[in-house]
């Protein structure tokens, strides 16, 4: 007869991860709605005990200091792991203003308890303090010039760790 496995405490159970390897430019007023940024993972978890490690690196950009990428993590349709709003600051994930010709790389992590064995969503989401664009993967500049303004990946890793 054979027996079942029992793996330890805080072993990866499955990992999902995808890439984003176009330039985005996110151009319209945003100011109270948060959209997608493109970088998106989808994982079913096999128990409701695990937990979720979630890690992504984005490259973004504004022109100048004309406007801030506020950058958000939503599982499904709920944000998490955002900094506190306090009177008027804005509470995010990573908030990005960089010079036209610049992009800024942002690496962050949240480990979630989603207690759940449905499909869950992940998304890293923008929005704009005012209608300047944020841009992904690109500066704002982005010159066609094989000097200046290359082009980046942004990524988003989900793994299932078991409780």
């Amino acid at each position: 007869s054979q027996g079942t496995t029992t793996l330890p405490t805080g072993s990866v159970l499955q990992v999902v991860s995808a890439t984003l390897k176009s330039a985005v430019a996110i151009s319209s007023n945003q100011t109270n709605t948060y959209v997608a940024s493109g970088l998106t993972a989808t994982i079913t978890p096999s128990s409701t005990s695990s937990k979720i490690l979630v890690s992504f690196t984005t490259n973004s950009g504004t022109n100048g200091d004309v406007n801030h990428n506020y950058m958000v993590l939503h599982r499904n349709t709920t944000e998490i792991g955002s900094a506190t709003y306090v009177d008027s600051r804005t509470g995010a994930q990573a908030v990005v203003n960089t010079r036209g010709g610049t992009q800024l790389t942002y690496a962050g992590s949240v480990l979630d308890s989603p207690t759940t064995t449905s499909a869950i969503t992940y998304k890293l989401k923008v929005k704009t303090s005012n209608t300047n664009a944020a841009y992904f993967n690109r500066s704002a500049r982005d010159t066609n010039n094989a000097a200046y303004d290359g082009r980046s990946v942004s990524q988003i890793t989900v793994m299932e760790v078991g409780a």
